[in-house]
């Protein structure tokens, strides 16, 4: 019977995973039409760069999380190099997340919760653009994984750099 208890104890579940979406909203947004302001007509060959910067902070609520993801998007013409537009938005949500692990709780919140508000923003640049004059744009899904390791990486050779100059 010491076995099935110990069984039993070694099978004990661990409190399951417990996130939800309290809010989402546009901290901050601009859109830039600078192919208009110029008064530049004709036909242009788009080139689109998108940058994304991530962020995390402990709300003064128990559980509570608010996450921003903070997404520039550059087009240039491809021949000219010269800018078509400019779109800069901070779009947040705020998470209530339970039972993370705390060694786990920093990649959840970098890559779980941008990876759940990621359509909305989605639809909203598509809007802003064009409502813009331009095509709408339709961004291809990010990969925050590998947003998130690369800033580990960038954070680890950093640190051997200053390491290595003291």
């Amino acid at each position: 019977m010491a076995e099935n208890e110990q069984g039993n104890g070694s099978a004990e579940e661990k409190p399951q995973v417990r996130m939800q979406t309290l809010t989402q909203f546009v901290r901050d947004l601009s859109f830039e039409n600078v192919l208009a302001q110029r008064g530049h007509g004709g036909e242009v060959q788009p080139d689109v760069s998108v940058e994304v910067n991530l962020d995390a902070k402990k709300r003064s609520t128990e559980h509570q999380y608010e996450v921003t993801t903070k997404l520039r998007v550059t087009s240039k013409d491809k021949e000219s190099q010269d800018t078509l537009f400019i779109l800069e938005m901070e779009y947040a949500g705020v998470f209530h997340v339970e039972n993370v692990p705390q060694d786990q709780l920093h990649p959840f919140l970098l890559i779980e919760c941008p990876r759940m508000i990621f359509p909305f923003m989605r639809r909203i640049v598509s809007d802003v653009t064009r409502d813009g004059g331009f095509p709408p744009l339709n961004l291809e899904n990010i990969d925050f994984v590998q947003i998130y390791r690369n800033e580990i990486a960038r954070r680890q050779a950093e640190e051997a750099e200053t390491a290595g100059t003291a």
